[in-house]
């Protein structure tokens, strides 16, 4: 009841009676005010005025009660699990799966000691000044199929940022978010498999939020959102509309099995799109031009000859001709 009364208390411009709020979740005075100074405790600033009822003058960007109040989807945040520190939500969210958790549970954390990144990179992850989340995914769908959630989420990042800010962002095949050219984001999907059968898979996301100094030897090639926006932004909205964006597309790409609903959307986001890529391939790199992603997943690459390739992310790395993009 506690974060249904803080979500009434965001939406309401003006003072909200307790007798409402009592009618409305059908409990006692003593209950609604219990609930009240809870949120208080929590660092919530709530007015209570006598004949008006309750109104909330500060809210709280981040936390429990914030992400509980905000996010309401049908099944992605089915369950929600908030931890102020952690060594790294996919490693609570591998442990859930293995203990049956649900389809569409989330871990989240205000920050994660042993953040990681793609192949074995760690993750700057400080306290406070990002959102890290990992979901949980019950798939029917084959292992082959798997990879391209990475891309899946890549997009609903990119969507869920656009909603926020009004700012186009891009997206790095296959799994960075970028503003203005910088990564703002990343992803990392594992898989746990019993023979051929999914039996859960875990994507984890990392978003740059907040202003804040990075490593001199990634500086040029990051930004967060903040920053590239000009002025201060509510995470709590911002990972409910991941969240929001991720389950219409998640549920999209499994009804057709492949990126198709997803595929105008994506490649319209693709910052690689028409640039000049360096394939980083075991068996020998080679350049040519992006021309968007197919319906897999793979990206498309037109080399000096005319002929297209389509370059499979498990297998390669792609960089830019001239740099990061």
């Amino acid at each position: 009841m506690k974060a249904e009364i803080l979500a009434l208390l965001r939406e309401s411009e003006d003072y909200v009676s307790g007798q409402e709020l009592c009618n409305r979740f059908g409990v006692s005075r003593s209950a609604v005010w219990k609930a009240v100074n809870q949120l208080k405790k929590e660092g919530y600033e709530i007015r209570a005025v006598q004949n008006r009822g309750y109104k909330l003058v500060r809210a709280l960007d981040y936390g429990e009660s914030e992400l509980r109040s905000r996010i309401h989807t049908a099944w992605a945040g089915s369950q929600l699990y908030f931890h102020q520190v952690t060594g790294s939500t996919n490693l609570l969210a591998k442990q859930a799966g293995e203990r049956d958790a649900p389809h569409g549970a989330l871990f989240v954390a205000g920050e994660q000691t042993a953040g990681r990144g793609r192949r074995g990179r760690s993750w700057q992850s400080p306290p406070e000044a990002n959102i890290y989340f990992t979901i949980l995914l019950r798939p029917g769908f084959s292992p082959d199929q798997a990879s391209m959630l990475t891309l899946v989420m890549a997009h609903s990042v990119a969507a869920a940022i656009h909603r926020l800010t009004g700012m186009e962002a891009g997206i790095k095949w296959p799994n960075d978010v970028l503003l203005e050219d910088r990564k703002v984001c990343g992803i990392l999907t594992e898989m746990s498999l019993e023979r051929e059968y999914i039996h859960y898979v875990v994507c984890g996301v990392g978003i740059n939020v907040a202003p804040q100094v990075f490593p001199e030897e990634i500086r040029e090639h990051v930004t967060t959102v903040e920053a590239a926006y000009g002025q201060p932004v509510s995470k709590g909205a911002l990972l409910q509309y991941v969240i929001e964006a991720f389950e219409q597309d998640y549920d999209a790409f499994a009804a057709a099995g492949d990126l198709s609903p997803l595929l105008d959307s994506y490649n319209g986001m693709l910052v690689n799109l028409g640039r000049g890529v360096r394939i980083l391939d075991p068996k020998g790199e080679w350049e040519g031009t992006a021309r968007g992603i197919n319906t897999r997943g793979e990206l498309l690459v037109e080399d000096a000859a005319g002929r297209v390739t389509a370059v499979y992310a498990g297998e390669v790395s792609v960089r830019g001709v001239y740099g990061y993009v």
